[in-house]
């Protein structure tokens, strides 16, 4: 069973090879400690010490080059920036089964170092499809996360696997037998680490962002995470004629982004 759960969820581990000097935006290369005695490479981008920052995490299989189009977008509005890889991602330590969860206790782990490092202004995040449920899940476990944006995030761990298995044809009992395995042989709680049930716990602002035709992870994961948000702080964009990785190159992109990011950090930001 080991091997198989191996092969399903096996990725290749590679190191970016693109930077933000190639768009000329200047970045320091950085190293935060993670929860687990391991160490997480990352890019601070400085704009102005009394500017928010924004920590922007990439999705599975993926590293911190995948957000360099988020990049662009962010750093003309004057935002700090912090990308990193997650743990097994990138550039990053290696670890044993990185769950969403994991994806999540990094992003706290890059709160912890910008608090440091003497940064007192507002943090938001911005994630990526796992990295979007894991900046929700780190927003409902640590309300310094003030403002989340994610592009085609998960709503809970199984619904993704279950969603695979489907693609695969694979009966749906033995997911669930799956399921029960990884938690008595791993000890994974898929609840607690499910950002459908996290969103629910954060005062976070959120804007949830999903291609209507995502073929990756259904939008009605999107709309699930929408249903359990608090309804005065969630926002849901289901953009037309997107899928998984190209949200951001709708014309209404940047606008939506900038005026969600105005009113939630630079708003508290005063």
């Amino acid at each position: 069973m080991d091997s198989l759960i191996g092969r399903m969820y096996a990725y290749e581990i590679a190191p970016h090879q693109v930077t933000p000097e190639k768009y000329n935006i200047p970045f320091q290369e950085i190293s935060i400690p993670a929860n687990d005695g391991g160490a997480l490479y990352g890019w601070h981008i400085h704009a102005s010490p009394n500017a928010p920052t924004i920590i922007l995490l990439h999705g599975w299989s993926r590293n911190l080059s995948r957000t360099l189009p988020y990049i662009q977008t962010l750093h003309p509005m004057g935002y700090n920036l912090l990308a990193f890889d997650s743990r097994n991602h990138g550039s990053s330590s290696p670890m044993e089964r990185p769950t969403v969860g994991t994806f999540a206790q990094d992003v706290v782990s890059a709160v912890k170092f910008l608090r440091q490092q003497g940064n007192t202004r507002p943090i938001g995040a911005l994630g990526l499809s796992v990295g979007g449920g894991g900046v929700i899940n780190a927003a409902g476990w640590d309300d310094q996360v003030r403002s989340v944006i994610t592009v085609g995030a998960i709503s809970h761990p199984k619904a993704v696997m279950k969603f695979e298995f489907r693609k695969r044809h694979i009966p749906g009992f033995l997911a669930s037998f799956l399921f029960g395995y990884m938690r008595r042989q791993y000890g994974l709680d898929f609840e607690s680490i499910a950002p459908v049930n996290n969103i629910r716990k954060s005062q976070a602002e959120f804007l949830l962002i999903h291609g209507e035709e995502d073929e990756t992870v259904p939008v009605e994961q999107a709309r699930a995470l929408f249903e359990a948000g608090s309804p005065e702080r969630t926002r849901l964009w289901i953009v037309p004629g997107k899928g998984h990785s190209n949200c951001h190159t709708h014309p209404q992109f940047l606008e939506k982004v900038g005026e969600f990011l105005e009113k939630t950090l630079y708003a508290v930001a005063g």
